[in-house]
């Protein structure tokens, strides 16, 4: 196996500047250098991604970023010990050693067990001690290599390596009866997971109580005994992201933080832990494993509800985005098979209702085909407001609250609420659930609270709130915006064309996007020769949607190195999503940046959207994108208008990023010290 470091990886006593990004940067260098990273830029983003999701400083003076990158050729080590310390989010201060684990995205088992085991050896003192008075660089590959070549300490010898992850137990506790089980899980799954692991263990340990953990790490687990957990008095929960099986733990007395406080407050999540199990009130892990966490104040402090709100209203966009793209696609391949005429009145319901492939059509094969795809189509994006108010419930409240909130999805399109409805349902849907959940109930009932119980409790209220409250207003404010929208079309096209494409890029498929939309597509059937402004209407409105993801596909080819690996990988789906008039095909950038992203996707929609009014381009096909260019008129001024937005956005963008960065981002450098 390739030795994981090399004196040439080894920097020893020197100033690398003064952020975490110069460290990272230099020492990413330091791997491109060795050969064993293709480039320098993008192993910097991945890992300073990494590093701006949840600090890397640990407890003695340690940091370890890391991360997984394409742009890593093997795994590989890299070793700084600063003369001047720098702040990697440490609760004890700034750190002076540095180990920087670059894994590639495949990286072999064998290798991450290595780089787990060095993570574990870095909460011990003596190892920590030997790293400090070291003399030479080869003193510290010596130092390393022991770590790595050294058998588990006695406490985690139960533990497998990285790769399997199995739990890790405290022996010797059996004088007290309590009994506690953990989980650690950090997103890439390398360091954290398992010192967070080792840290619960020795904090038990000194605790006196038996304490197992699951390590979630990045090849997978090794569940912990079911026996074990169900005679566990608590549970701990050290994680960065979902807990796998986390209905296994249903009812046990629960401790949730991120995994970094299992790494600098073990003991005292451990004591939190011994109090929740004696406390009849403590937070519990749900019956359904519907609730994150309890209301932590470390957590209180990172996330608040509007981060919460976005990231449930993110879950049910997801979700969605199938229906769309595969509804869309089809509907397209409909318009090619069967013509754009499918669409109007019942035509498609009566070729179905009349013909089969042994009665087709006055024999026109195409035709039948067309009308199926169409049909198939429209069928899947009739799915679009349910699916989304129900995954929106979903985030909220897990499995029990999808029925509730499809439903009130569904009444949500009954009472012409539209996408609004959706929203306010699946909310409602999911905050309903949750709350039932946290019912206390006899056991014997608690296998018919996720199935039964609670989906009917959580639909009468939810949808009859929608029936008999909400969904009226609703759709009042949407038909109210489509009256206000129409009524421009008359004033001025061009200023209307803007209106419609800011709308469409202001919030990448939300609702503000899908009530012009859904305005258009209203008025498609009125459009005729005789009254083209409903058909110019449905261009401008897809033209500036699909501006977006192409602006976001073409930003990522032009500067790669101001975007992550994954939003990278992201920009080449986007080509197709664009081409296809997904919005939704940007959400992933905005996301991630929305104050740079949304205004450079509405200066180019605006743009967009103007050009395609003023040109009068037509568009009979309320959806596919490029691929129903037969049903486009003016098709060149289509084109040219979509690929005049898109350029707009990806240089507004990539100036934004350039000149309108977040401070961390501005220290970027390599020092001069080091430069020299």
């Amino acid at each position: 196996m390739t030795q994981l470091i090399t004196p040439q990886l080894v920097t020893l006593d020197q100033n690398l500047g003064d952020s975490p990004a110069d460290v990272i940067r230099f020492l990413a260098g330091k791997v491109a250098a060795a050969g064993r990273a293709s480039e320098v830029e993008g192993l910097f983003a991945d890992a300073f991604a990494r590093e701006q999701k949840t600090a890397t400083g640990v407890p003695g003076g340690i940091a370890i970023p890391h991360c997984r990158s394409a742009a890593v050729i093997e795994p590989t080590l890299a070793m700084a010990r600063l003369s001047h310390k720098v702040d990697f989010g440490a609760k004890d201060g700034p750190a002076d050693i540095i180990f920087f684990i670059a894994a590639p995205e495949g990286a072999d088992q064998e290798h991450l067990k290595l780089l787990s085991k060095l993570a574990r050896s870095l909460i011990k003192k003596d190892f920590t001690a030997g790293l400090r008075a070291a003399a030479t660089e080869q003193d510290i590959v010596d130092l390393v290599d022991g770590a790595l070549a050294d058998k588990p300490a006695a406490h985690a010898s139960a533990a497998a390596p990285a790769a399997e992850a199995a739990p890790v137990s405290v022996a010797g506790a059996a004088a007290t009866p309590k009994r506690i089980v953990a989980v650690t899980a950090c997103p890439t799954g390398i360091a954290h997971t398992y010192m967070a692991a080792d840290s619960l263990v020795a904090a038990g340990k000194e605790a006196g109580v038996d304490l197992q953990v699951e390590t979630q790490g990045s090849g997978g687990f090794t569940a912990l005994d079911p026996a074990v957990i169900a005679a566990a008095d608590a549970v701990i929960f050290a994680v960065d992201v979902d807990v796998r099986g986390k209905e296994r733990f249903a009812g046990k007395p629960v401790i949730n933080a991120p995994v970094k406080r299992g790494i600098d407050e073990p003991a005292k999540m451990v004591q939190e832990a011994i109090a929740a199990a004696s406390d009849p009130h403590a937070h519990r892990v749900p019956h359904f494993g519907a609730e994150e966490s309890a209301e932590q104040a470390s957590e209180a402090a990172s996330e608040h509800l509007g981060t919460k709100v976005k990231k449930v209203l993110l879950t049910g966009v997801s979700y969605m985005i199938p229906f769309v793209a595969g509804g869309g696609l089809l509907i397209a391949l409909g318009f090619l098979l069967a013509g754009y005429d499918i669409a109007l009145g019942t035509k498609a319901n009566d070729i179905l209702a009349h013909n089969t492939l042994l009665n087709l059509p006055d024999g026109n094969l195409a035709l039948y085909l067309g009308t199926v795809a169409f049909k198939i189509g429209g069928l899947s994006l009739g799915f679009l407001v349910p699916a989304l108010a129900g995954y929106i419930a979903f985030g909220i409240a897990d499995r029990p609250g999808i029925a509730p909130g499809f439903v009130a999805g569904a009444v949500a399109g009954f009472m012409g609420a539209g996408f609004l409805g959706g929203l306010v349902g699946g909310l409602l849907a999911g905050l309903t659930a949750h709350w039932i959940g946290t019912f206390s109930v006899p056991r014997w009932l608690r296998g018919l609270m996720p199935v039964v119980i609670i989906p009917l409790l959580a639909s009468i209220v939810a949808s009859g709130l929608m029936f008999m409250v909400l969904g009226g207003p609703i759709a009042w404010v949407t038909t109210q915006l489509n009256t206000w929208l129409t009524g421009m079309t008359g004033a001025s096209a061009v200023v209307l064309g803007i209106i419609l494409g800011l709308m469409m890029c202001f919030d990448l498929g939300g609702p503000v996007n899908k009530v012009a939309y859904s305005f258009a597509v209203a008025g498609l059937g009125a459009g005729s020769l005789a009254n083209p402004a409903p058909l110019q209407i449905m261009a401008a409105v897809m033209a500036a949607g699909m501006v977006p993801p192409l602006a976001m596909a073409l930003a990522t080819t032009l500067n790669k190195k101001v975007f992550s690996l994954a939003e990278r990988e992201n920009g080449k789906a986007a080509w197709l999503l664009g081409a296809s008039f997904i919005s939704e095909g940007a959400i992933p950038f905005a996301a991630a940046d929305p104050f740079r992203v949304i205004p450079a996707s509405m200066v180019g929609g605006a743009v967009t959207g103007a050009l395609c009014m003023a040109a009068g381009v037509t568009s009979q096909a309320p959806h596919g994108g490029i691929f129903v260019f037969f049903a486009i008129g003016n098709l060149a001024m289509f084109i040219i208008s979509i690929a005049v937005g898109a350029v707009i956005t990806a240089l507004v963008l990539l100036a934004l990023k350039r000149w309108a960065v977040r401070k961390p981002v501005e220290a970027e450098r390599v020092p001069a010290v080091v430069a020299a």
